[in-house]
């Protein structure tokens, strides 16, 4: 299968080489020099967008906002920012991955096998979970108490998926970040915390119950 991937920058020699890069691994590369290019270009329907997140005019935090209600395929971003919030900023906006300026080819394509292949993986996972009022629909990727659908960004469901499949089982932030990201880097994992605490923030809009209890000097887990 030939994947198609949309990479949205304003460096055009950084567009060249990607381009040449990722037709040589046989993929169909389509590029935009800008957040209004790349907007127009989502029509194109990409398995997979990289996207800068310094851009004059609409930088890659506000083109990442406006599409992800529209388009599911993992948004990576290209970014030289390295403060935390910045991290935080890009995964709650609808960000799955983010990869720091400047990067090796070789980890940013095993950055995006690993995303098309976890895609692939949910395409064909068919399996629904219940557990009290709490309902996870893994095919349609939803997550519902009672009646209410919570509305999560990719990550946060992701981490919700994993841990959910998992009962009982403790995990580190490294481990969760490999899991859900599909590939371990230094220091990524610090944005974990942040995101289960708006998970969690979500689930007490509509229950008392605790879904994800943290085991203090160890991780994470999912309650059985």
């Amino acid at each position: 299968m030939q994947y198609k991937i949309l990479i949205i920058d304003d460096d055009k020699e950084l567009l060249k080489m990607l381009r040449r890069y990722f037709e040589l691994k046989r993929y169909e590369v389509i590029t935009a020099e800008n957040g209004t290019e790349g907007l127009n270009k989502i029509k194109l329907h990409p398995d997979i967008i990289l996207l800068d997140v310094n851009m004059p005019q609409i930088d890659g935090i506000e083109v990442c906002r406006r599409i992800r209600d529209k388009v599911s395929c993992p948004v990576l971003f290209l970014t030289a920012r390295v403060e935390e919030q910045d991290i935080v900023n890009g995964l709650s906006s609808g960000g799955d991955d983010y990869i720091l300026k400047p990067f090796s080819l070789k980890e940013l394509d095993a950055r995006i096998t690993a995303h098309l292949k976890r895609e692939k993986r949910h395409r064909n996972r068919t399996e629904c979970y219940f557990q009290g009022e709490l309902s996870i629909d893994y095919k349609a990727k939803t997550v519902q108490i009672h009646a209410d659908r919570l509305e999560l960004t990719k990550l946060e469901y992701a981490i919700i998926e994993f841990l959910s499949m998992n009962p009982g089982m403790v995990f580190d932030k490294e481990r969760i970040y490999e899991k859900v990201c599909g590939f371990d880097a230094e220091g990524d994992s610090r944005v974990i915390t942040e995101l289960i605490r708006r998970i969690r923030n979500k689930f007490q809009k509509y229950t008392k119950t605790t879904y994800i209890e943290t085991v203090w000097g160890m991780g994470y887990r999912w309650v059985k």
